[in-house]
């Protein structure tokens, strides 16, 4: 594991240093590169256990750790969240319909460095009301990934987030954040998808984080399931979510996780 010597600052997000962003570069490109490799695999008939199976193969084949399978007794090398289910969805054995939307979420280790992203994905055909909830919350992460750079504070990347999403009369979940990262899963800060302009800690160049807004047709409440993994839509309403990994630059923010076939939004081609 590379060592690093950043600090922390008052809030306690760590500051990285200029080695640190190569060791995320790394990771992240592997696991956009499994979210590539997985399109294919998506299509009616399909289970998310069988996909959740080609990932894990995907992930021992690219010689990196999942970091979620046993990660708080979760055994799974990826999320799978159909329809209405905002995040943490398990696989299983349900096939996929035509004009289900799923979001596939991936992180893996390499190196000690933690690769964390998640994109939209479509069985069959996209309904015209699921593409444009897609692309509103596709449009709301990089418009968040915007804001994110030295001088603003996170209060500005959730306000920029949900002024964009309600304006499109959608609505953020507020019960799911995004959050820091880098030799390890979860660190602070808790990265908001809502919020007030100037509010929050201020941005800083060496913050690693991710953004990863979850968004819904309908309301925004979400509740968990029996087995305290699932959340879904309170009101059963459609859900999507685009996430990256990125870091602070002087100039704005790198993003460690871009598909490297340009597959990112599921209309790609």
């Amino acid at each position: 594991m590379t060592k690093h010597n950043g600090r922390l600052t008052k809030d306690g997000i760590r500051i990285h240093e200029e080695a640190d962003f190569a060791g995320m570069n790394a990771a992240g490109k592997v696991a956009a590169q499994i979210l590539d490799d997985i399109a294919p695999h998506v299509f009616p008939g399909q289970s998310t256990a069988e996909i959740d199976r080609i990932i894990t193969d995907m992930v021992t084949a690219s010689g990196t750790t999942s970091a979620t399978i046993g990660y708080r007794g979760y055994q799974h090398a990826s999320c799978i969240s159909v329809n209405h289910v905002v995040c943490h969805g398990i696989p299983g054995p349900k096939t996929l319909k035509d004009g289900d939307i799923l979001n596939i979420d991936v992180t893996v280790i390499l190196d000690g460095w933690y690769g964390d992203t998640s994109r939209m994905y479509v069985a069959g055909n996209l309904s015209r009301k699921s593409e444009r909830l897609i692309q509103v919350t596709h449009d709301a992460l990089m418009l968040g990934i915007e804001a994110a750079k030295p001088g603003n504070t996170f209060g500005d990347i959730g306000n920029a987030i949900q002024t964009y999403v309600e304006a499109n009369r959608m609505s953020v979940v507020r019960d799911f954040c995004g959050h820091g990262l880098g030799t390890v899963f979860h660190a602070p800060p808790n990265v908001l998808h809502y919020g007030r302009p100037g509010t929050g800690p201020v941005l800083e160049e060496g913050m690693f984080f991710t953004i990863e807004p979850m968004v819904n047709l309908g309301r925004p409440e979400t509740k968990v399931l029996a087995d305290d993994w699932t959340a879904v839509t309170r009101d059963k309403s459609l859900s999507a979510q685009f996430e990256h990994s990125i870091g602070i630059r002087a100039d704005g923010a790198e993003i460690f996780t871009l598909s490297p076939a340009g597959k990112f939004h599921p209309t790609y081609g």
